[in-house]
């Protein structure tokens, strides 16, 4: 009795160390991955400065520029006046993009500055990519302003520098947003497109945090080992560029990669309620932003201009990461053997468990296959919240799950994933015991880790070295200090598995937020052997109470999340309204894509008869109204489409 009285104590205090520990290795690698940089005064002359850059922004980006605007044509003409002045060649091209898709077809005439600055002994052309048109909606200092500014301001550093081996091409394009137009045109018609080269883009999805490196070319390994030496903040991983390979997304990235040029494609995503909305201003851009999106592209631009450019070919893929602060690259040739190496891992924790008696092994494959139920629960909890949140707040539905206050909800996400776990666990424990469930949590991130070196080699390491970590781990804790050994095994996916649904979060929205919380659990899976650690030793009321505290939490932060994220004049509920023209008939239409129109909506729309709208325009639940009159082509600007109340 006495023992137990010293033992359980014990047990306490060491999982609560052993969950602070981890806690502040979450919290931490999520401050450091998720920040920018601070910007760079002005004054300081050898480094990039946001506030130099500010001063470009600032002549161009202050009102929306759409494709063949006043406005684009006043942010063309300064951008090329700027580079001229710098000692580049510029030129404008002037053709006609165009782009072709199911159903539908989107062209116009594009001006793309193309400003060039020759090496002295070139092996190749640096091509450095961004859109200077923007969304009709807003100004677009982000998305793509920023990374205009940027250039500008580098292009002029560069050319003040002097000598460089390699061509050096600053592209910018129009018409982007419109269906990469410029790009289309440029990689179709101007002899530097069918030159080929190494591109870097720059893009936006939101307002703030790191400059992501998201995207790469095929066989990417010479360039992400140029990008992991040259680049001081490094941010992105190699997961990142396997999901957006099975997107629709494009980005003028996508035309150039597809016409033979190898690169980058870089965006930062945060604050993602602004993009493409007035609200991406120049009063919501996060300087640091724009500091970490300048300073990645001086340094590389510098890299690649002195490189070998044709040495940096390779025949395969790169895994790549930060890892407590370290960027880890390694080649896909060792993505199956980690994959492997994990599983081996869990099959020798069962093994010495099952020796040691602490399981048998039909209990610990039950517990492996139970262990779908939490995540699927957890996924479909997080479906459930977003459904009842369009319910409560119908604006929500035009927002596509990027909301203006994310993180009450996100936390909300948090204590779901945290409920449906601790609820399985907490009626299994006494059935098939800790251990058993322990174990068999583990086979899941392992056999996703094959699963992805099979399917998509560079997202393997999320889950083959969360679970190869835990296993050791587990198994150096049957040895000697086990609160210990258990925390150091614990620390990799805590690296890993927050990250991730972190990005989940910014990327696709609260509307996908099931994929973050999925995520949540496989971490808590993790975890068990110190969740153990702080449950009370038999099951019964205090033991229920964990995962009833945690739904419980979850109403409280979901309620919260909606005191705090209500509309107003910063945070503007969104709008969609369109004038669509046909013109073969040469009728016209009000069209709105809201499921409940708003006052102003409801001023232009009426009814859902969709027959007057071109063949092929009629997608979904659509509200229709007809013009009060038919505007003349000079006044076709005001009728362009809203997404954001006035």
């Amino acid at each position: 009795m006495i023992n137990e009285l010293v033992e359980v104590p014990r047990r306490v205090v060491a999982g609560v160390a052993a969950s602070l520990v981890i806690a502040v290795a979450v919290v931490l690698t999520a401050m450091a991955e998720g920040s920018g940089q601070q910007p760079v005064s002005a004054s300081v002359a050898d480094r990039f400065s946001a506030e130099r850059a500010m001063v470009h922004l600032n002549r161009f980006a202050t009102e929306p520029r759409p494709l063949g605007s006043p406005a684009s044509d006043r942010a063309r003409d300064y951008v090329a006046d700027q580079l001229r002045s710098a000692g580049f060649s510029v030129e404008v091209q002037r053709s006609v993009g165009a782009r072709a898709s199911t159903g539908l077809a989107s062209f116009g005439r594009v001006d793309n500055v193309v400003a060039t600055l020759p090496g002295r002994d070139s092996t190749g052309t640096v091509l450095l990519a961004a859109h200077y048109d923007s969304a009709a909606m807003g100004p677009g200092a982000s998305d793509d302003g920023a990374a205009v500014a940027a250039m500008v301001e580098v292009g002029r550093m560069v050319a003040a520098q002097g000598g460089g081996r390699n061509d050096l091409v600053l592209l910018f394009t129009d018409g982007e947003e419109d269906g990469v137009l410029g790009a289309e045109a440029f990689v179709r018609e101007h002899p530097l497109g069918r030159k080929g080269g190494v591109v870097l883009n720059w893009e936006a999805r939101g307002v703030s945090g790191p400059s992501l490196m998201f995207e790469t070319s095929a066989q990417n390994a010479g360039l992400v080992s140029l990008f992991a030496d040259a680049v001081p903040h490094p941010r992105g991983d190699s997961s990142m560029v396997e999901v957006y390979r099975m997107l629709p997304n494009n980005t003028d990235f996508s035309a150039l990669s597809g016409a033979g040029f190898t690169g980058l494609n870089f965006a930062y995503i945060e604050e993602s309620s602004f993009y493409h909305t007035a609200g991406d201003s120049i009063a919501n851009l996060d300087r640091g932003s724009l500091q970490h999106h300048g300073e990645n592209m001086l340094h590389l631009t510098r890299a690649l201009r002195e490189a070998d450019l044709p040495g940096l070919t390779s025949d395969h893929d790169a895994t790549y990461f930060r890892l407590f602060g370290f960027m880890i690259t390694y080649s896909d040739a060792l993505v199956w053997p980690f994959a492997l190496l994990a599983v081996l891992a869990v099959v020798a924790l069962a093994v010495v468990a099952r020796r040691r008696r602490l399981m048998s092994v039909p209990r610990m494959l039950l517990g492996a296959v139970s262990a779908v139920l939490p995540l699927a629960v957890a996924g479909l909890l997080g479906q459930v919240l977003w459904s009842v949140l369009v319910w409560v707040r119908p604006g929500y539905d035009l927002m596509g799950g990027l909301l203006h206050r994310p993180l009450a909800f996100q936390v909300t996400l948090a204590a779901l994933a945290a409920t449906a776990l601790l609820g399985w666990y907490v009626v299994l424990r006494r059935r098939l015991g800790p251990a058993a469930l322990a174990v068999g949590a583990l086979v899941w991130p392992a056999v996703l880790g094959v699963v992805c070196a099979a399917a998509a080699p560079g997202a393997s390491f999320l889950f083959a070295l969360p679970a190869l970590s835990a296993a050791t781990g587990a198994l150096l804790a049957m040895l000697r200090w086990p609160a210990a050994a258990l925390t150091v095994g614990a620390l990799v996916p805590a690296a890993l598995l927050p990250a991730l649904a972190r990005n989940l979060f910014n990327g696709v929205g609260l509307a996908f937020g099931g994929a973050g919380a999925v995520c949540l659990v496989l971490f808590g899976l993790t975890l068990l052997p110190v969740i153990e650690l702080l449950m009370p030793s038999t099951a019964g009321r205090a033991t229920a109470a964990v995962p009833l505290t945690a739904a419980v939490l979850s109403m409280a932060l979901a309620g919260a999340g909606l005191v705090a994220d209500d509309f107003d004049g910063q945070h503007p509920r969104r709008s969609h309204l369109a004038y669509v023209l046909d013109a073969d008939s040469g009728e016209a239409s009000w069209v709105s894509g809201e499921a409940e129109p708003t006052d102003w909506t409801r001023e232009h729309v009426r009814n859902r008869d969709v027959s007057r709208l071109p063949q092929g325009y009629a997608r979904g639940d659509l509200w229709t109204g007809r013009p009060s009159r038919c505007p003349s082509k000079d006044r076709w600007s005001k009728y362009e489409p809203a997404t954001a109340t006035p």
